[in-house]
């Protein structure tokens, strides 16, 4: 069983709203069946509903399924819109969405793609 988040091989955030009433089996559906991606692969799945104040986070963590539910008091995530995607998530990306920032930062500077020494 796995504590540590921080190195899970995939994080996806499933965009537009998601029906927060759905449990651990009908969110493992969704992402089985809407999106073809395996839950019980090494990944994270957040979800988010009408009102983006609240999130689920949803992980198989080899000998079941552990779900995170949070209600933020105040302010809501910048959630991404468009209801027929699925987007993954580096770490960064994660942090920024959870503290309420969007997932893409134009000003933010990017890791290069090659080295120049």
């Amino acid at each position: 069983m796995r504590q540590d988040y921080t190195s899970v091989k995939n994080i996806y955030i499933i965009c537009g709203k998601t029906d927060m009433r759905k449990e651990i089996d009908g969110l493992a559906t969704l992402v089985q069946d809407t999106f073809d991606l395996d839950p019980y692969s090494d990944s994270i799945f957040l979800f988010s509903g009408w009102s983006k104040d609240r999130y689920k986070c949803l992980y198989f963590d080899g000998d079941g399924f552990a779900m995170l539910y949070k209600r933020l008091d105040n302010g809501k995530l910048q959630w991404p819109k468009n209801e027929q995607e699925v987007k993954k998530l580096s770490q960064q990306e994660l942090r920024w969405l959870l503290e309420g920032l969007a997932i893409q930062q134009p000003k933010a500077i990017r890791p290069s793609l090659t080295s120049a020494f």
